[in-house]
């Protein structure tokens, strides 16, 4: 199988590409494998990198001024991940983004992501389908988050994304749900005596 296989095939997904354009996208791209706990993105870096996962699992936070972790985001493989406002607005980036195991990606420059744009605009679909469908899964997390007490999030986060919550630590989970690791600790050992 091509290295390329996936990426194209996630894309055809949403756009047909002809050979042509097929060759054109992978020739912007940048393949890179990345060692396990890599910080990929620091707070104040330059942002001009757009990740698609081609294997392993990456996860997106931000420090508070105690220097406390809240993670933003999990992803895994067949996602994509930057620090979005500052990837398009060209600012230093707000978050830090690290493997949570050794991973492979292709990136794609801002300069370059905007050369796609212009010389094939069904990219343009593409990439609002991905946009929409990342707003729809924040908006719903917001919602949870307002709405659901920390084991039910819990609940969801473990069936939805069983993937990755076999593969991150008790604490990344607990910051992404907005509670303490000890918190969680409990809950769990609250399920499995519910079990």
């Amino acid at each position: 199988m091509e290295i390329h296989d996936a990426i194209l095939k996630s894309i055809a997904k949403h756009i047909v590409l002809t050979k042509e354009e097929q060759d054109y996208f992978i020739s912007l791209l940048v393949y890179k494998e990345i060692p396990k706990k890599t910080t990929v993105l620091a707070e104040g870096q330059s942002c001009n990198q757009l990740s698609y996962i081609h294997s392993g699992a990456l996860r997106s936070y931000c420090l508070d001024e105690k220097g406390k972790e809240s993670t933003i985001m999990f992803a895994m493989t067949d996602w994509w991940l930057t620090d979005m406002y500052c990837f398009l607005n060209e600012k230093p980036a707000i978050t830090f983004i690290e493997t949570i195991e050794e991973s492979s990606v292709f990136n794609l420059s801002k300069v370059n992501f905007d050369h796609l744009l212009t010389a094939i605009p069904k990219f343009e679909r593409f990439f609002r389908i991905l946009m929409q469908n990342a707003y729809t899964r924040e908006q719903l997390r917001s919602i949870e988050n307002l709405t659901l007490n920390a084991e039910e999030r819990y609940a969801r986060f473990i069936n939805k994304y069983p993937h990755i919550a076999s593969n991150v630590t008790q604490k990344q989970i607990a910051s992404y749900l907005g509670i303490t690791p000890e918190f969680l600790s409990l809950i769990r050992k609250k399920q499995l005596r519910d079990k």
